[in-house]
Formats: C-alpha cells, structure tokens, sequence
C-alpha cells in the first residue's frame, strides 16, 4: 500500500515538473537581497499568487515596522510572512523556508539560466527551489488524494539570512509558530543528502558523590554511578 501511494505522490510531483521549474525561475528573478531586504513585496505576491492559483489556502501576515524606525514615517523595507495548511487535526508537519537571499555580486545573478539539467541564480539552491518543492509538494499531495493524520503547514518567511528578527523571530513571540507541531522539514541546500537534525542543544556538567569501599565490602561503599 505504501508503495502505491508512494507512486501516486511521485506522480503527481512529475506533473508539475516544467511548472515547478518556471516557478523557481520566477522566484530567483526577484531580487530579494538581505541585507536590506530589498524587493520583498514582489516575492510574496508572486508565492501568493501561485498559492492561490494552485488553490491553496493562505494568509500574508504583514510584519510591523521596526520600533526602532522613525514612526510615521513609510516603512522602506517592509516583510511580510506566509502561513498555510491542508489537511485537518491538530498534528501539524511543517514545511518552512525563507525568500531572502544573501546580496549579489552582480545584478546578471538574478538573471536565471538552465544549463545541463541545472538552474542557476542568486538563491536559486538557498532556498528558492525549496520553496518552489514545498508548495508543489503540497499540491502533489491534494492531487495525489493522500488521507493525512493532521495536516501540513507552511510557513514562509524574511530575514534568515540575518537572524529572523522579523521573520521566524517575529512569529514566534507572535506565538504563530510551531503550533502542534510534530517535525519540521525546511529544504535548505545539503548536497542532495537528507539531515535528520534537532535545532538546540544543551550541556550540562553533573558530579555525583560516592563513597569508595573494598570489594569484599561493597556494602560501606556509596555506589556513584546508581545515583547519577
């Protein structure tokens, strides 16, 4: 059964090909350079857009302005967040990823070209073929008619490159991030290997006390290792 199912996904991913490849050339064609983040707004109607095209539920979520800025004054780089699901329940599998990308060298890199099977562009592999895979993954899955136990998120959003301060960080004090959340995949650029990974990581240094004894008398002793 997991195989055929496994088919019918496959499947309907290989009908989107060419649609999935234009996309992607559409993404890398907006300069959305961060710093400063620049060109935002034409991503996100652009992802918007194909979200709605491929009828795909969506909300854009404008970000506020910095406190920081003056107030009053326009926003001159404004960010904004995408959030969507399919599916039912509370378990969710998100799908997360990141429109900006690091400043080009030259405008020619937002020029995308297909060479050997290959595109290229500026944020072309960082990361927006994956945005690109995981809004087709999503369709493919809806056409593919696969029964969930839960539903997938999505979650697209500014400024990875530079901390997430008013992407990531923002939904997360905003408390919209991770909601019932059972795993996360983001398609970051791995040289086509998949990382099983855990964001965090804690050390801790512990000592634990004993009271050395002869074996013959193991009894006056105070064993270390059954306390820790």
């Amino acid at each position: 059964m997991e195989t055929i199912l496994a088919r019918r996904v496959t499947a309907a991913v290989a009908a989107y090909r060419d649609s999935m490849v234009e996309f992607t050339k559409a993404l890398v064609a907006i300069p959305t350079q961060n710093p400063p983040g620049a060109a935002y707004p034409a991503c996100v109607r652009a992802i918007a857009d194909r979200l709605r095209d491929l009828g795909l539920d969506h909300t854009v979520l404008d970000v506020p302005p910095d406190p920081a800025s003056a107030k009053g004054a326009p926003d001159p780089y404004p960010r904004s967040c995408l959030l969507g699901s399919y599916g039912s329940g509370a378990r969710t599998l998100y799908f997360h990823g990141h429109y900006d990308v690091v400043p080009a060298l030259d405008p020619a890199q937002f020029e995308p070209r297909v060479e050997g099977g290959r595109l290229f562009g500026r944020g072309s592999s960082d990361m927006k073929s994956g945005l690109a895979a995981m809004v087709y993954a999503i369709a493919a899955l809806r056409d593919a008619d696969i029964s969930l136990n839960g539903r997938v998120g999505l979650v697209i959003v500014p400024d990875e490159e530079t901390g997430g301060r008013r992407g990531s960080h923002y939904l997360a004090e905003a408390g919209l991030l991770g909601q019932d959340g059972v795993g996360m995949l983001t398609p970051e650029p791995t040289s086509g290997v998949v990382w099983h990974a855990n964001r965090g990581a804690i050390t801790l240094r512990v000592t634990v006390k004993g009271k050395p004894a002869h074996v013959g008398l193991q009894h006056e002793g105070v064993n270390a290792f059954d306390h820790m």
